[in-house]
């Protein structure tokens, strides 16, 4: 029998200048699609002028500059576009779309739909759902009392998932689609039974989970920061916040 994680997979991955989902921008994205394990995939490339400064800060994490981008970047507008209807291909498809941390990437995509084409992501997946795979919240529920952190490198590392190129967007998709695969496999008991559908409903309230302990230990700290518990895609705010 083939389960879900030896079958097709996507894989999204973005780029942006910083990392509040309401107002940076992306600069690059990158859509990976693997029919089968070890079978060549196929990559769809984005480069963006998203149109604003790019911070230093941006740049160092992943070497894009502005002058890149003013020069070899496209409009975002139809970026915006191209992106959500490759999604909505996917999902028409029943194909599972991997997403690190879903609700970064997801939101600002929604947000940018909002923003250049009076749109939104939910709209262009009227037609069929997403069934998305996020491999943070599948190991952090699935071996929650392991120590150290989750990032994708960290999660590459303990899966012996090669990355190549860490911030390349087209790389970062493919790893974190390896890391889904791995953890398919090596926790197959748990899930080999439950389809993409019935884990796209679990990781809802795994997250929320997972954000509410985050939470308390952020109280428990002090910290003032709040978690959203939303997944794979954070509510629009209210105009006036």
């Amino acid at each position: 029998m083939s389960y879900w994680y030896e079958g097709p997979l996507a894989a999204f991955d973005t780029e942006t200048t910083g990392v509040d989902v309401e107002s940076d921008r992306i600069v690059s994205a990158a859509l990976v699609v693997q029919d089968a394990p070890g079978v060549r995939p196929r990559v769809s490339r984005w480069l963006v002028n998203p149109g604003v400064p790019v911070p230093a800060e941006a740049t160092a994490v992943h070497g894009l500059t502005e002058e890149h981008l003013q020069r070899n970047g496209r409009w975002p507008s139809p970026v915006m576009f191209e992106i959500a209807e490759l999604l909505a291909e996917q999902a028409a498809a029943g194909r599972p779309l991997v997403v690190m941390n879903a609700p970064f990437d997801l939101t600002l995509l929604d947000r940018e739909l909002r923003r250049h084409r009076a749109s939104s992501l939910d709209h262009w997946l009227e037609p069929a759902p997403l069934r998305v795979l996020d491999p943070r919240v599948l190991d952090k529920h699935l071996d929650r009392y392991r120590k150290g952190r989750r990032t994708l490198t960290d999660l590459c590392a303990h899966y012996e998932v090669a990355l190549s190129d860490a911030h390349d967007a087209a790389a970062d998709a493919l790893a974190a689609l390896e890391v889904v695969r791995a953890v398919g496999r090596r926790f197959a008991a748990r899930l080999e039974r439950l389809s993409p559908a019935d884990l796209h409903a679990l990781q809802t309230a795994w997250h929320a989970a997972q954000a509410r302990g985050l939470q308390a230990w952020f109280a428990r700290s002090g910290n003032p920061e709040t978690v959203d518990i939303s997944w794979p895609l954070r509510p629009e705010l209210p105009a006036a916040a």
